[in-house]
């Protein structure tokens, strides 16, 4: 067996024994209204989520939720950062303190065989601390969950959070946000062989979701009317997908085609039925991050980094496209 198959297996093997039962850190999240909380093992019960309202893009009607603040003219150099600041702040401290997945195979999951948090968005925020410190090595992890991403941005727990997390107006209200670093869509995980084939085929039957995610809301929203089940992870909702606790799994493609790669016996279907525009998370107040984020971000999309991020950790889900183009609010 080479060390890929050897990797997937290992992966599908721990999510089958239960990784999902090790929340990922954080708690809280509101969820839609009728949408039940629950743990895999249990019985799940929920309730009809028609008058659930689509709050996943609300704010002013002018938001652009692509769109973030310029660089600056100049990029400071990398253990040179502007006095005051707060890159200063972080390399005076020493390290760059990141909110990751430890449930997203392909984007932020934790290496079977090695231990280490890795991926694709652990590799980009690898690529701001190597911005900010000359040393990738520079960062100090913490596993956040959906629910927990922008508390953990709003208390300082976190300098950003780097976490397959949907830019929608709503959160532009709590948080700042880079540019688009990635572009993604939902859609729906069955069992191989179910004769559903889309978000429209599943009215009145339970889809998982997790807790805090646009996923959730989109689901809870669909004319179909189906019945949205959250937990804290996406593995949870592998696992009750291969306990058929629910009919389907749903969030964005990218994600769900990393739990595809986990289960042999479950497959992604449909078409996208949402837009979901994904960008590093940064504190409000925190302005002079952003930027610099950005800077990282332009220099990642010109020098082929980001392309070769990409064919790393995601060829899988298609060859490496161009990278999301960057829109400026000023």
């Amino acid at each position: 067996m080479n060390a890929s198959r050897l990797m997937s297996a290992a992966v599908a093997l721990t999510v089958t024994l239960g990784l999902a039962g090790c929340g990922s850190g954080g708690g809280g999240g509101t969820l839609p209204a009728g949408t039940s909380a629950v743990t895999p093992v249990r019985p799940v019960g929920v309730q009809d989520p028609a008058e659930v309202p689509d709050g996943a893009n609300a704010g002013p009607a002018s938001c652009d939720p692509r769109a973030s603040l310029r660089p600056a003219a100049t990029q400071p150099r990398p253990g040179q950062m502007p006095a005051g600041s707060t890159m200063a702040q972080i390399l005076h401290r020493g390290r760059l303190i990141v909110g990751v997945d430890q449930n997203s195979y392909r984007f932020g999951f934790r290496d079977p065989l090695t231990g280490e948090l890795t991926g694709f968005d652990v590799d980009v925020a690898r690529e701001v601390a190597r911005a900010i410190f000359g040393d990738p090595s520079k960062i100090q992890f913490r596993a956040t969950n959906s629910a927990s991403r922008i508390p953990s941005l709003q208390d300082g727990t976190v300098d950003i959070v780097v976490q397959t997390m949907t830019m929608n107006c709503e959160r532009w209200q709590k948080v700042n946000f880079s540019t688009e670093y990635f572009t993604a869509g939902q859609r729906i995980l069955v069992r191989r062989g179910s004769p559903v084939r889309g978000i429209a085929d599943l009215g009145g039957q339970k889809v998982c979701s997790a807790i805090g995610s646009t996923s959730i809301r989109n689901v809870a929203a669909a004319p179909a009317k189906p019945l949205p089940v959250g937990v804290p992870d996406w593995t949870d909702c592998l696992v009750m997908l291969q306990q058929n606790q629910v009919a389907a799994v749903s969030t964005d493609d990218s994600i769900l085609a990393g739990l595809a790669a986990q289960d042999p016996n479950a497959v992604v279907v449909g078409p996208r039925f949402s837009d979901e525009p994904y960008g590093i998370g940064i504190n409000r107040e925190a302005t002079d991050l952003v930027r610099f984020v950005n800077g990282v971000l332009a220099q990642l999309r010109a020098d082929g980094t980001w392309t070769r991020l990409y064919t790393r950790w995601l060829t899988a889900l298609g060859p490496a496209p161009q990278p999301p183009t960057a829109r400026y609010r000023d």
